[in-house]
């Protein structure tokens, strides 16, 4: 029997008229979607041939049946996360409101001392006023001798001279017996500190040249204090080098520091090679009298 036989297993064309008792091929949109089939005649199945695999149907999702309503969406969105807020309040936000006040007062303390700090510098370089004539004796008491101001760096002739701050002892032993130290010069120390290191503090660079230049510029050529900056100075410098010598052991173990003498070292900078100005190099030396050394001096080293 080939495919053309009439009976009631043979290949019909498409198109052709049906067999009484033969089921209606579904039509219309009930009929089941699938990926099309190859037109032409298909290939009979062989007898003991097993059956080709049948090819996966592809699915497609069903369209939404109804738009998302927009005011269902906010409202999802603003709801609150079930397992907290995701973004926790940092920094003085996160801290109780009485750190948070007690954060407030510091900043706000430290902001008014700021404040009054830069205002009594400005007062101290601003030209005479009527605010500098009142207040005077407190601008001067706020600045010294920590904060002065100075331009030398900035004047039309800087200063080209090296002055370097020495310092000798005189201490008395355990059997009364009396000796006089060498001088040491403090201001060499400070910069054989200084050198070589990236981050020098303030106190290397700056204690002694300052505490000297307060001095020399409250004293007369006698040094003699003048005013009350004056004495103010000379107690400062004494209590600077007595600081210097302890930290040097300078006294001999059992040895009493009586008294101090400080006296400066000026020499002028040598010019560049290629400068025609003359100098004088050979050091000009500044003594100051002998200070006695008070129990007060100790004290102050120590705080």
């Amino acid at each position: 029997m080939d495919a053309y036989d009439g009976g009631s297993n043979a290949r019909r064309q498409p198109g052709a008229p049906s067999e009484p008792g033969d089921a209606p091929e579904p039509e219309g949109p009930d009929r089941p979607e699938g990926p099309e089939r190859p037109e032409g005649p298909e290939r009979a199945q062989a007898p003991g041939e097993p059956p080709a695999p049948s090819q996966p149907r592809e699915e497609f999702p069903a369209p939404d049946s109804e738009p998302a309503d927009p005011a269902a969406i906010r409202q999802a969105a603003a709801a609150p996360a079930p397992y907290g807020d995701p973004h926790p309040p940092t920094g003085v936000a996160a801290l109780s409101l009485r750190y948070q006040i007690g954060v407030a007062l510091a900043l706000a303390v430290v902001a008014v001392a700021v404040c009054v700090h830069i205002g009594m510098v400005f007062l101290h370089v601003a030209p005479q006023n009527t605010v500098t004539k009142q207040h005077g004796r407190a601008v001067d008491d706020w600045v010294y001798p920590e904060f002065e101001q100075n331009w030398k760096l900035f004047a039309p002739n800087p200063l080209q001279q090296d002055i370097a701050v020495q310092v000798r002892a005189r201490t008395r032993s355990a059997d009364g017996g009396s000796r006089t130290t060498g001088w040491y010069d403090l201001s060499a120390q400070d910069g054989r500190a200084i050198d070589g290191n990236p981050l020098p503090s303030h106190t290397q660079q700056n204690e002694l040249r300052r505490s000297w230049d307060l001095f020399v510029a409250t004293h007369d050529a006698d040094n003699r204090p003048v005013g009350l900056r004056g004495t103010l100075s000379g107690t400062y410098l004494r209590r600077i080098v007595v600081l210097r010598l302890e930290r040097d052991d300078a006294t001999a173990p059992g040895d009493v520091l009586v008294s101090v003498q400080v006296r400066s070292r000026t020499t002028n900078v040598p010019p560049p090679k290629w400068s025609d100005e003359k100098v004088s190099v050979q050091p000009v030396y500044r003594e100051l009298p002998w200070w006695a050394v008070t129990s007060d001096d100790t004290e102050g080293s120590v705080r």
